[in-house]
C-alpha cells in the first residue's frame, strides 16, 4: 500500500507539472473558471435580492449551500477527475485501460492518478468565496460544534460525488458510451444541492432522498446549522448521517468498481 501510494503521488506530480509548463494559459484558465461559476452566483444573488428570500432562506443562507457544494465538488472534481466519463471513457473504448491492468499496481490507484484536473482550483476558489460570505452574512448562529462540523461535510460531500463518479466510470465496461441519466445524479446532484431542497417538488425530493441521498448531504445540516425550520418534518438526527452514509456510498460504489474491474472483458481495440 505505501509503494502505490508513492507511485500515487508521483503520478500527480508529474500531471501538476505538466499542466503548469504554461503558467500565463493555466492562470487565465482558472481564473476563468472563477469568473464564468462566480457570475451564475452573482446573477442569481441580484436575483434573490430583488425578492428577498426563496422558500424562507435569505441570501446568506443559501449562500451557506451554495458554497460548500461548489468548494466539494470542486476539491472532487480536481482528485477524481480519472474516473469521470471524458476521460475515463475513451480510455476503455481505446483499450488503454488494458495497458493498466497490465501494470502490477493497483488499478483504482493507477485511474485516481491518471487526471489531476488543477483548473478546479478556481472553481474551489469560487466555492471558498461563496462559504466566506455566508458565514461572514450568519455568523451570529454558527457555535464551535457547528463550525466543526462545516470540514465533516466538506468530506462527506467530496466523497459522495466522488462515489458517483466511480459508479458512473463502472458501467462504462458495459455500456462503453456515456449515460446521459447519470449526469442527472453527479452534476444535477450538486445543482440540487445548492438550493435548499424543500422548494423542488415532491418528486425530485423523492429522487435525492432515497435513490441518490444528496438531501443528507446538503439540506439537513444546513437546517441544523443555520437553525432554519424544517417543513419536510424529518427527525433532528438526519442533520448528523452525512459522513455515515457518505462512507457508504463510497464504500458500495468501490465495491461496485471491483466487481465491474473483475467482469472487464476488454474492448478488442
Amino acid at each position: 500500500m505505501k509503494r502505490s501510494l508513492s507511485l500515487l503521488a508521483k503520478l500527480l506530480k508529474i500531471q501538476v507539472r505538466s499542466q503548469l509548463q504554461y503558467p500565463t494559459s493555466f492562470i487565465l484558465e482558472m481564473f476563468s473558471s472563477l469568473l464564468i461559476q462566480g457570475f451564475f452566483f452573482v446573477a442569481f444573488g441580484l436575483t434573490l435580492i430583488r425578492f428577498d428570500q426563496i422558500g424562507g432562506w435569505n441570501l446568506g443562507e443559501v449562500a451557506f449551500v451554495w458554497g460548500i457544494t461548489e468548494f466539494s465538488f470542486g476539491i472532487m472534481d480536481m482528485f477524481f477527475s480519472g474516473f469521470d466519463y471524458d476521460s475515463f471513457g475513451p480510455m476503455v473504448r481505446r483499450g488503454r485501460f488494458d495497458q493498466l491492468l497490465l501494470r502490477p499496481v493497483n488499478i483504482t490507484l493507477q485511474v485516481l492518478g491518471s487526471r489531476f484536473v488543477l483548473r478546479r482550483l478556481g472553481r474551489i476558489a469560487e466555492g471558498l468565496v461563496i462559504l466566506t460570505f455566508s458565514i461572514i452574512q450568519i455568523h451570529a448562529s454558527l457555535s464551535v460544534v457547528k463550525v466543526l462540523y462545516i470540514p465533516v461535510l466538506v468530506v462527506s460531500q467530496v466523497l459522495f460525488f466522488g462515489s458517483l463518479f466511480i459508479i458512473g466510470a463502472t458501467t462504462t465496461f458495459w455500456t462503453m458510451d456515456r449515460l446521459e441519466i447519470l449526469n442527472v445524479f453527479t452534476y444535477g446532484g450538486g445543482e440540487v444541492m445548492s438550493y435548499p431542497m424543500h422548494i423542488f417538488p415532491r418528486s425530485i425530493r423523492l429522487i435525492f432522498t432515497f435513490i441518490v441521498p444528496a438531501i443528507f448531504l446538503s439540506y439537513y445540516p444546513a437546517v441544523y446549522i443555520l437553525n432554519k425550520p424544517n417543513p419536510l418534518g424529518s427527525p433532528a438526527f438526519f442533520a448528523f448521517l452525512a459522513p455515515f452514509i457518505a462512507t457508504a456510498m463510497f464504500l458500495l460504489a468501490l465495491r461496485f468498481w471491483r466487481f465491474g474491474v473483475k467482469n472487464y472483458q476488454s474492448t478488442g481495440s
